[in-house]
């Protein structure tokens, strides 16, 4: 749970550690459920990063970024690969 908070805290303000807080989290065992708003908001972040951290993602947010002329380029240079190999295979 200590993680979980640390890791929530990192966008939200600090909060300081409570001796209370520490108590309850023993006597439940470590094992504490999140309110099911506040883990789905977890969840969707999660999921925004992940997206954001993804090579499409990336290349999403590059101003002037034309990915169709990436898509044919990538396409021709495929191409070009696979002529120059079938050369070598016949040679």
């Amino acid at each position: 749970m200590k993680k979980m908070l640390s890791a929530c805290s990192v966008a939200a303000p600090c909060l300081e550690e409570n001796e209370s807080d520490d108590n309850q989290i023993q006597l439940v065992g470590g094992d504490v459920e999140l309110p099911k708003e506040l883990a789905k908001m977890i969840e969707q972040d999660n999921e925004e990063e992940e997206e954001k951290d993804s090579v499409i993602g990336q290349l999403t947010n590059i101003q002037n970024l034309d990915l169709d002329s990436l898509k044919d380029k990538a396409q021709a240079t495929l191409d070009d690969l696979k002529q120059t190999a079938e050369k070598c295979i016949l040679m």
